[in-house]
């Protein structure tokens, strides 16, 4: 591409959006910048701490636990109080909790103030997709999803590497650091953000005397999305998904440590997946809008078990940092088609309690995956542990085969469920009907 072309294809990128996107942008970006704890939580707990594999899987576990507690609470106040009273309460508590467990020493007591930690940190999500889809035009959400994912991976990449380097000399600087950071975060929220939750239509109730009677909202209930069929199959599969990409953050750090390398190398292998989602993830998005999501879906889901399932090969840095590129590459293919899903069925007063579920099926991911990979590689070996993610991979191949054999192309970006009931469930609004090739907007490390 010629630098003309390059820079008509970054104007045509970044243009268009209101202000308050940027800076919900930048407040995602500063957010990525400080992550620590998510990504260094085993090896602090079995190179810092001197605890077994075992005993990481349950902290990991405890605040994947935090995660799904707050995932639906988080989603209910989104909805009813707001997305910035929500983001804020969810950061301010994030770096007061994540100080605090910097200087906890007892096992009981780390492990306590990491349920909170996972609880705060998980609750600001839901909050931020459903504010991006509020403020940013129909037409311009594939692009914006596309830079926020963009901000949160080179925050990512950054703070991998950094952090990384910063745990070889102190683990407390790093949970400092991320507190200081993500206080920042909320400083922005609170000084430039404004509220974007949209106004609910009241809906008119005759009497039984046939005149009209007060008027109300028909809100958007946890049941409506339960019986959501569709949407609670993408949910399902999401979590399968979510359950390999977790080991990149818990099964491969204790991994590699048991193999001898330091946190350092570990920070410098799983850059990689930063820096490849930073560079390929926008072009390729737009590469693949068009193309067929169900063979995107089967595609992303074997590489992603596949990939992991590679590691057990790996001997050395850069072995390691090649299978990450190989289920890094799923990653960027699988996160557009399957967040174009879910955004695109949820209705507009119910998006926080959709994004809720969706964030609850990472969140218990967050939750099974350090205790499935502790057991299995104190008990069995780090092999058997890829190879479960290859069997993993497999079956969630196979079950988005299921999901969408029935369904021809255009129907999986059609309205379903309550999201096509959206103006008779009484929001007064037309449904939320995204493109389907909608990146994700929320890692879960």
């Amino acid at each position: 591409m010629s630098v003309a072309g390059l820079r008509r294809a970054t104007r045509d990128t970044v243009s268009g959006f209101p202000r308050e996107f940027w800076w919900l942008w930048t407040s995602t970006l500063v957010n990525r910048l400080g992550a620590f704890v998510a990504t260094f939580m085993a090896l602090y707990l079995t190179l810092d701490r001197g605890y077994s594999a075992s005993y990481a899987g349950l902290v990991a576990a405890l605040h994947g636990l935090g995660g799904v507690v707050s995932s639906l609470g988080a989603g209910v106040m989104t909805d009813r109080f707001g997305r910035r009273p929500t983001m804020l309460v969810a950061q301010v508590s994030t770096a007061v909790s994540v100080a605090v467990l910097g200087f906890m020493v007892h096992p009981v007591a780390i492990a306590g103030v990491a349920f909170v930690v996972g609880m705060a940190s998980n609750a600001s999500r839901p909050a931020v997709q459903a504010m991006i889809a509020d403020i940013v035009r129909p037409e311009d959400r594939v692009r914006a999803f596309s830079l926020n994912y963009w901000a949160i991976n080179l925050g990512f990449a950054v703070s991998s590497a950094g952090a990384g380097f910063v745990a070889e000399y102190s683990y407390l600087a790093g949970f400092v650091g991320e507190a200081l950071m993500t206080l920042v975060c909320a400083v922005v929220v609170f000084m430039k953000v404004p509220e974007s939750r949209p106004e609910k239509a009241p809906r008119t109730v005759a009497d039984a005397s046939g005149s009209s009677g007060s008027s109300h909202s028909d809100d958007v209930r946890l049941g409506t999305v339960l019986r959501d069929g569709r949407f609670m199959g993408v949910v399902g599969l999401s979590f399968v998904i979510a359950l390999i990409f977790q080991q990149g953050y818990v099964g491969l750090p204790v991994a590699m440590g048991t193999d001898g390398f330091s946190s350092s190398d570990f920070g410098t292998a799983v850059a990689v997946n930063g820096v490849m989602i930073v560079v390929l993830q926008i072009p390729v998005t737009r590469l693949i809008q068009h193309r067929d999501p169900r063979r995107l879906l089967i595609v992303s889901s074997l590489l992603a078990g596949y990939g992991f399932g590679l590691t057990a090969f790996a001997g050395s840095v850069a072995v390691y940092a090649l299978t990450i590129c190989v289920w890094t590459v799923a990653e960027i293919v699988n996160a557009p088609v399957q967040n174009g899903l879910v955004v695109q069925l949820s209705p507009a007063h119910g998006r926080g309690r959709y994004q809720g579920m969706y964030t609850l099926s990472w969140a218990a991911a967050a939750l099974i995956a350090p205790l499935m990979s502790g057991v299995v590689i104190d008990r069995f070996g780090a092999e058997w542990l890829w190879g479960t993610c290859a069997a993993l991979g497999t079956v969630a191949a196979f079950g988005y085969w299921l999901l969408m054999r029935n369904l021809p192309g255009s129907d999986v970006t059609a309205e379903s469920g309550p999201a096509a009931a959206g103006t008779e469930a009484g929001t007064g609004q037309e449904p939320a009907v995204e493109p389907a090739a909608e990146p994700a907007v929320e890692r879960t490390a």
